[in-house]
């Protein structure tokens, strides 16, 4: 009797063993499948970047191993948009516009956001509901008037125009409120009574101790300006101050779409970001995660 009952033990521990196997080996080929199927645009754009335009519309259909593989590897197209067009330019406007806008952006936003969080003043609620759904607003329906105050400021086609409209942000302003909110009090307190100013309150306590939520909203800022298409659009004219999602629309014109070099210049900056993002991973989370913003 014993002997069954064990052996029936024995049976029960290796099928549920078994089940385990096959659920976990099921929810990898899962992962696996839903990171091919995402990762698929990434790889098929170094695929095509790494090829002529001729070898793209060759093995485009139907589909083959040379579909996703070069036949003949080839850098020319990323030489090209650097040397021809001269791609180096609008990736550098980029980096200054976002450089300028995430330190004067975050200076501001967190300012307000302190002013927000921490003082009392009268319509301080009515202000924060009108800052929370300026940011619901879509920007297409502001474009126009906007465009029309840039313009008397003689902004246009000036990096002026391109950045002083992007630095008040209310979703970076709600980002730094919320975190400004849990700031201790003790700490803020103990400063005044030291006869500390506020300014210096600000940029010796509070700023030093909240670098994770200015990761954040440095990053959110980065990504902003990184993807701007509309605005960039309307306002910088010149090539000169061109910014980078401009230039990569460039390379389709009216009678030739240049493939390859447009595979090129996306792939470049598809991973600019994820260059800057990955470093700052931690602390992005962090920021998140104690600004009460639960995704």
């Amino acid at each position: 009797m014993r002997v069954s009952v064990q052996a029936a033990d024995y049976r029960g521990g290796r099928l549920t063993m078994t089940r385990k196997v096959i659920s976990h080996a099921f929810f990898w080929i899962v992962l696996i499948m839903i990171a091919i199927f995402t990762m698929f645009p990434l790889l098929w754009g170094i695929a095509c970047s790494l090829r002529s335009d001729t070898e793209i519309f060759k093995y485009a259909r139907p589909l083959s191993y040379h579909t996703f593989v070069p036949v003949k590897f080839s850098l020319d197209s990323y030489i090209r948009i650097f040397r021809d067009f001269k791609f180096q330019r609008p990736l550098l406007n980029t980096f200054y516009v976002s450089a300028v806008t995430i330190i004067a952006g975050c200076l501001i936003n967190s300012i307000a956001a302190v002013a927000f969080a921490k003082f009392k003043f009268k319509g301080k609620k009515i202000i924060f509901v009108a800052i929370l759904i300026s940011f619901m607003i879509p920007f297409e329906s502001i474009t126009l008037p906007l465009y029309s105050v840039v313009n008397s400021f003689h902004w246009v086609d000036t990096y002026t125009g391109l950045i002083v409209p992007c630095l008040a942000d209310g979703l970076v302003l709600f980002l730094f409120n919320q975190f400004f909110k849990d700031f201790p009090e003790s700490i803020l307190e103990a400063a005044e009574i030291d006869g500390a100013s506020i300014p210096k309150i600000y940029f010796k306590i509070i700023m030093p101790l909240s670098m994770p939520v200015f990761v954040t909203a440095a990053l959110m800022v980065f990504m902003n300006e990184w993807n701007a298409y509309l605005w960039p659009l309307v306002i910088a004219r010149s090539p000169g101050i061109r910014l980078v999602q401009i230039a990569i629309a460039s390379f389709k014109m009216e009678r030739v779409t240049l493939w390859s070099c447009l595979y090129a210049a996306s792939i470049i900056s598809a991973l600019i970001p994820v260059v800057f993002f990955l470093p700052f991973q931690k602390y992005y989370v962090q920021g998140i995660t104690s600004s009460g913003i639960k995704g």
